[in-house]
C-alpha cells in the first residue's frame, strides 16, 4: 500500500505559545502519560510566570502527544477531554492535530505501532537520554488509507482494546480480593491490631540475598533465564522480552543466590521497588541484583501470605519511606534484613494461602483471555500498519 507521511494528515505545528503571567495553565508534562495504558493521567495547575521554560505548547481535545524523549517507552496519548483552564504541553512532546479528513484514533494506534515504534527508535540521538525530533516524528511513513478505512480500522482496534482492558479490571479486582481477606484475617500488618508476634525478615528466612551486581556481558544462547525486576509483577512473572545466559555465567550466579519454587522474590531496587511475588518456576533461573530472594523458613512461614504482607499497601509504604538512593531508590539488603513481620501460627497462613490458590484459578482463566485477545490485537496492528 502507499505510505505518507503523518505530517500529510495533521494540521501545521504551532508556535510555541506564551500567555499573560497571571494566566491559569493546565500543565502536561511527560510523567502525565502512561505509556502503558496510553492515557493522560493528570496535570499541573499553575500561573504561566511560574511553569517551566518547557511549557510551551498548545494542546486541546483530541490532541495527540507523542513524547520525543526515550521512544522506546512509547509515551503516546490522546487528550479525551479539555481540561478546565489552558490546557499546555511539555516542549518533550510533538502534538498532532489531525486534518478535518482524518481519523485521529487511526493516527493514535499508529503512533502506538510497533513499525512506529522501530522507526523512531531506530533516529533516536543521545546515548543516555536517546530522543528524536518533532520532524522526525511528522515524517514517520503511515498507510495511506481513504478516511472511511481508517474509521473502520479504529473501530476494530478500539474494540479489541476495550475487551483487554476489560480482563486487565477483572484481574485488578481478583488482585484487590486477595488483599481484602488478608486485612479481614490479619489486620493491618504494620499497627498490629490483632496483637500477632513480629520478627525481623532475616530471622524469618533461611536465605535472604540478592541476584548477581555484574550485568553479563553477552546473552547469546542462553538457556537460563535472566530475571530482573522488569519482570517481577505483584500479579506474577512477565516474561515479555525475558533475555536467557549461558551455563557459565548462570552457574557461579546461582550457587550463590538460588530461587526455588515457593520462594519470596522482592524488587529492591527501583522505582517498583516494594513488589513481592512467590516463585511459580520450578526451575533454574539468574537474578539480577534488583531482586531479592526471600528463602522462607517453611517451618513457620508460607510464602503466599509474606508475599501478601510485603504487598499490603501500609507495609509498603513504610518500608518504602526507608529507602535510600537519590536518582536510583533503593533497599539494602541490611534493610530488608531488618523489617518488621507479623507471624500468626503457620495454620492460619496456610489457610490464606488456599483461598489465594482459589483465587489464582480465576486468575489463570482471566490472563489466558487477555493474551489471547492481546495477540489479536498485535496482529491487527501488524496488519493495518505493517
Amino acid at each position: 500500500m502507499e505510505k505518507i507521511k503523518l505530517d500529510d494528515l495533521c494540521v501545521p505545528s504551532a508556535r510555541q505559545i506564551k500567555e499573560d503571567p497571571d494566566k491559569l495553565i493546565d500543565y502536561i508534562d511527560i510523567a502525565s502519560v502512561d505509556n502503558e495504558n496510553k492515557k493522560v493521567t493528570g496535570f499541573q495547575t499553575m500561573s504561566f510566570g511560574e511553569a517551566p521554560s518547557r511549557a510551551r505548547k498548545a494542546v486541546k481535545k483530541g490532541s495527540i502527544l507523542v513524547s520525543t524523549v526515550r521512544p522506546n517507552l512509547n509515551a503516546v496519548a490522546i487528550l479525551e477531554d479539555d481540561t478546565p483552564n489552558v490546557s499546555v504541553a511539555s516542549t518533550g512532546f510533538c502534538i498532532l492535530n489531525c486534518k478535518d479528513n482524518v481519523d485521529n484514533r487511526f493516527v493514535f494506534n499508529f503512533c502506538k505501532s510497533k513499525a512506529f515504534i522501530e522507526d523512531m527508535v531506530s533516529q533516536a540521538t543521545g546515548a543516555s537520554y536517546p530522543a528524536v525530533s518533532d520532524n522526525i516524528v511528522r515524517s514517520a511513513l503511515v498507510p495511506n488509507y481513504p478516511y472511511e478505512e481508517q474509521c473502520h480500522i479504529s473501530e476494530i482496534l478500539d474494540r479489541v482494546s476495550s475487551a483487554i482492558e476489560k480482563r486487565k479490571v477483572e484481574l485488578a479486582i481478583l488482585d484487590d480480593l486477595i488483599k481484602a481477606r488478608f486485612v479481614e484475617m490479619f489486620g493491618d500488618p504494620v499497627s498490629n491490631p490483632l496483637g500477632w508476634e513480629k520478627k525481623m525478615l532475616k530471622t524469618v528466612c533461611v536465605k535472604l540475598n540478592d541476584g548477581t551486581h555484574f550485568s553479563p556481558e553477552s546473552f547469546e544462547e542462553g538457556e537460563y533465564k535472566y530475571v530482573t525486576a522488569k519482570n517481577i509483577k505483584e500479579s506474577g512473572f512477565d516474561f515479555t522480552n525475558i533475555t536467557y545466559v549461558s551455563e557459565a555465567v548462570h552457574r557461579p550466579i546461582y550457587e550463590r543466590c538460588n530461587p526455588e519454587l515457593g520462594d519470596v522474590l522482592y524488587i529492591k531496587d527501583g522505582v517498583t521497588t516494594g513488589i513481592a511475588m512467590v516463585n511459580t518456576l520450578n526451575e533454574e533461573f539468574t537474578l539480577l541484583s534488583s531482586v531479592a530472594l526471600l528463602k522462607q523458613n517453611r517451618k513457620i512461614m508460607d510464602g503466599y501470605f509474606l508475599a501478601a504482607v510485603l504487598n499490603n499497601e501500609n507495609m509498603y509504604s513504610d518500608i518504602r519511606s526507608n529507602m535510600g538512593g537519590a536518582a536510583i531508590t533503593r533497599l539494602t539488603i541490611a534493610k530488608l534484613n531488618m523489617i518488621q513481620i507479623i507471624v500468626p501460627p503457620l495454620k492460619l497462613q496456610q489457610q490464606f494461602a488456599d483461598f489465594v490458590h482459589q483465587v489464582d484459578k480465576s486468575k489463570v482463566a482471566v490472563q489466558k483471555a487477555l493474551e489471547q485477545t492481546q495477540t489479536l490485537f498485535d496482529s491487527l496492528m501488524q496488519k493495518y500498519f505493517g
